[in-house]
């Protein structure tokens, strides 16, 4: 059997869009979308793969969100996309709304950078500059300690990811800080840097 071609980005914004209304939750897709393009780059892999995977990966968040995974799911087949990206967008949900786990590395990344993204956006907000172009990993991990902050940031879940991937929790950050950069007009997060 042929395989589905890979999406272009204009597909994946499109879907995107034709399910999501909410500023927020648009944002949040280019700023998964930014990490997963920076992630692609570091880990060699290709990057416009890595970055539709990200896009749509809370495609069905807004419309279905107590199917959240599995109706996105549904429709990335209607759509023809490939299997092994939408097993990657499932497995983002994984011990949460879905029983895929993650398996490849751009599974992890995902996985891991998914929550990530939120705790570094709501800390950036916070800062003088309102901006993630002049922020530091340290700055987020001191806000990682206090439990009050971005209260609805599952730490666990990032962790698991740190721990999947092999890595040092302030490298990723730091990745997902410099992710978020490629993207900070888009995302709100230029602030005044």
């Amino acid at each position: 059997m042929m395989s589905s071609p890979i999406p272009t980005r204009e597909d994946a914004l499109a879907l995107l869009k034709k399910y999501n209304r909410s500023d927020s939750l648009i944002k949040h897709a280019f700023a998964v979308e930014g990490v997963m393009r920076y992630m692609a780059r570091k880990y060699g892999e290709d990057e416009n793969v890595w970055g539709v995977v990200g896009l749509v990966h809370d495609l069905d968040y807004e419309q279905f969100p107590d199917q959240h995974c599995k109706k996105t799911e549904e429709i990335l087949k209607e759509n023809n996309w490939p299997d092994h990206l939408i097993r990657a967008v499932v497995s983002h949900g994984w011990g949460i709304c879905s029983d895929v786990q993650p398996q490849t590395t751009m599974e992890k990344v995902l996985f891991a950078i998914d929550e990530l993204t939120g705790l570094v956006a709501t800390s950036a907000l916070v800062r003088p500059t309102k901006s993630v172009l002049d922020m530091k990993a340290k700055s987020v991990k001191k806000k990682w300690k206090d439990k009050r902050f971005a209260a609805k940031v599952d730490r666990s879940i990032i962790q698991q990811g740190v721990d999947m991937l092999g890595v040092e929790l302030g490298e990723l950050i730091t990745d997902t800080i410099m992710g978020m950069r490629e993207v900070a007009d888009e995302i709100g997060l230029k602030g005044d840097a």
